[in-house]
């Protein structure tokens, strides 16, 4: 059974949403195993593997690799794990949530089901075609993982609620809750931290044109699912991966975000 780190500490490679795009997850992962600390580096991926893009069952292959081949391998569950959870029944999510229905209905869950060979809207025939492995990645996903210098946690924090409240929920996972806003909301995306907030908070979510570093927040979806290159972000050094088109400069220099030192788009860049 899949054990999920919450708490970690040193480097971090943090992946945007994945949303089932394999080739460009390939993509960033294999320009992340050229780094010299590749192994002692953590993966965080920031939730959302699962929907819209096109082999979302691929995505959970590949992450469920990663925990076997890089141990420092961890994942924040988004708004698409704990929809697909909650409607195959995987957690104890309350029946007044109704994911069963809101999943097939609101989620662009068509790619799942087309991934897995089952019929949209067929919970229980998707449910049988689910390994052990994906039911243990499903169903154990924390809501936030902790660093000293960072949170990672899906859509970001209630501007206007302590720290320390927000974090015993999100270290308890309160299932209970109709749609957790930390996973679901979208203002939160846009928010500030709460003013007591020590740490940076890097989440997903909502799509940006581009990875946005900010003092005291990183937003890092860049496809929402649909179209433009994933990226990665590797802290402490603010260094961001992409699965754009490969260029090597001669001498990497800052570059101002969303250009390149040449023609091509960089799939590095530096803030």
């Amino acid at each position: 059974m899949n054990s999920f780190a919450s708490r970690i500490d040193g480097p971090v490679a943090v992946i945007g949403d994945v949303h089932g795009q394999t080739d460009e997850l390939e993509t960033v992962l294999s320009r992340l195993r050229k780094l010299p600390d590749f192994d002692r580096r953590w993966l965080v991926f920031i939730g959302d593997l699962v929907d819209r893009g096109p082999d979302p069952r691929g995505a959970l292959e590949i992450v469920c690799d990663l925990m076997e081949s890089h141990p420092r391998t961890t994942v924040i569950a988004g708004n698409h794990e704990l929809a697909m959870g909650g409607a195959l029944g995987l957690m104890p999510t309350p029946d007044y949530a109704e994911w069963n229905t809101r999943w097939v209905r609101d989620y662009l869950s068509e790619s799942t089901f087309e991934s897995f060979g089952v019929e949209h809207g067929d919970l229980s025939g998707l449910r049988a075609q689910l390994t052990e492995r994906h039911v243990d990645l499903l169903s154990g996903l924390p809501w936030c993982v902790e660093h000293p210098e960072f949170l990672f946690v899906h859509a970001g924090l209630d501007p206007n609620t302590p720290f320390q409240m927000q974090l015993r929920i999100l270290r308890q996972k309160d299932f209970t809750l109709n749609r957790p806003p930390w996973l679901c909301s979208k203002s939160f995306v846009s928010a500030p931290v709460p003013p007591d907030c020590p740490v940076a908070v890097v989440s997903g979510h909502v799509r940006v044109p581009e990875v946005s570093i900010q003092p005291k927040r990183i937003l890092i979806d860049t496809t929402g699912g649909e179209s433009g290159d994933l990226s990665c972000v590797l802290l402490p050094e603010k260094k961001v991966i992409t699965s754009g088109v490969e260029h090597r400069p001669r001498t990497p220099q800052p570059v101002a975000a969303g250009q390149s030192s040449g023609g091509e788009k960089a799939w590095w860049k530096f803030w």
